[in-house]
């Protein structure tokens, strides 16, 4: 069974950081393919990044290149979003997702209709 819960959302001032993990189960972490997404009300959920969990490749938006990593712990079956200087646009419901795939490349540019299994998310609020 499908199971994954993110935490470590919160309220934070502009500039600070927070990190959000994913606890999974063993088989859910076996997925190929993970990545962690975000959404304001009435807005599409938006990708923020993905990781091929077999070799760490990983891929992000442009709006967060240099500020966020996506990392996971074998050991712990968790995956994990550092986010640093963080602005006011990065609000939001984050979640993470998994699925399978094949190939790297195609993990790398998945978007959220490509992931079939979500977490029920964790509310970050970053103020100006």
């Amino acid at each position: 069974q499908v199971h994954l819960v993110e935490s470590g959302g919160g309220s934070v001032q502009a500039g600070g950081s927070l990190r959000l993990s994913c606890a999974t189960s063993e088989d859910t972490y076996r997925r190929s393919c993970m990545g962690w997404f975000r959404q304001v009300p009435g807005k599409e959920r938006e990708k923020v990044a993905n990781i091929y969990t077999s070799t760490g490749s990983t891929k992000y938006a442009d709006s967060v290149k240099g500020r966020f990593t996506i990392s996971q712990n074998n050991a712990k079956n968790t995956l994990y979003l550092q986010m640093n200087n963080l602005k006011a646009e990065d609000t939001g419901m984050y979640y993470c997702a998994a699925t399978d795939t094949v190939r790297e490349g195609w993990c790398l540019v998945y978007d959220r209709s490509d992931f079939s299994d979500w977490g029920q998310g964790t509310q970050v609020t970053v103020s100006s």
